[in-house]
């Protein structure tokens, strides 16, 4: 793969990076850097399959991992396990970050979902039904809309 094929854009919120696959490590993890955009939440939901480490680069992030409030700023990082309700907010001057799912999903779900950097316009948009029935078929739980926290679920 060519760098320029390994960039993808998700609608206005997300735009990512694949530096590894799981193709390339035989299923075991996947590697990737994102720039979620100023104040863009992602639903709030949970993974069945694999789970996530994020690492802040630049920027900060709000994360809501179960019971849990966590800010985050360049340096820190973060375990999502296995079946734990979260999202997360990224800061008024966006996020960037390194992202490991174990075993290897979240760069699939980028790669079958998102649009490549290369082919974005103005008029590039999220596939939300897509975006759903992928995340459904990789074992992830979509459980509310963009700003409903763990805490909701009660």
């Amino acid at each position: 793969m060519t760098d320029s094929s390994r960039r993808y854009t998700l609608g206005k919120q997300l735009d990512v990076r694949i530096l590894t696959t799981g193709e390339e490590t035989d299923g075991r993890h996947d590697f990737v850097e994102a720039f979620t955009h100023p104040n863009y939440a992602t639903p709030l939901h949970l993974h069945t399959r694999y789970e996530e480490r994020l690492a802040i680069l630049e920027g900060t992030c709000t994360v809501w991992l179960g019971p849990e409030t966590l800010e985050l700023n360049p340096g820190d990082f973060v375990t999502i396990p296995l079946n734990v309700p979260h999202a997360v907010k990224a800061g008024p001057n966006g996020c960037r970050s390194h992202l490991v799912t174990s075993p290897a999903g979240f760069a699939e779900l980028i790669a079958r979902t998102a649009t490549p950097a290369d082919g974005e316009g103005s008029e590039t948009e999220m596939d939300f039904a897509l975006f759903a029935a992928v995340s459904a078929e990789l074992g992830d739980e979509i459980l509310g809309p963009p700003g409903m926290t763990p805490a909701d679920l009660h």
